[in-house]
């Protein structure tokens, strides 16, 4: 059993590395969004929108690294731990 543990440790990182890239880039992305909407309120309307487009790309970046990366690693491992 600690073998089979040893051997997943990469895979397991690897699925760690993917989640953390994944939340980190949603939080960038909330963050992006709400300095996009502090800078219209302010005025400056062609940089909200830009800001806006900027974190909207986060979030779709976000979202790409959680469903092709992530969900099959994740699969992946629970299908090697089931074994």
């Amino acid at each position: 059993m600690n073998s089979t543990l040893l051997e997943l440790l990469p895979q397991l990182v690897e699925l760690l590395a993917f989640a953390l890239g994944s939340v980190g880039l949603s939080v960038a992305g909330l963050y992006i969004e709400r300095f996009a909407l502090t800078t219209v309120e302010s005025g400056q309307v062609k940089l909200g929108a830009w800001l806006a487009f900027m974190g909207a790309m986060a979030f779709y970046f976000a979202y790409l690294m959680g469903t092709d990366k992530f969900r099959p690693k994740l699969a992946a491992v629970q299908r090697r731990l089931a074994e």
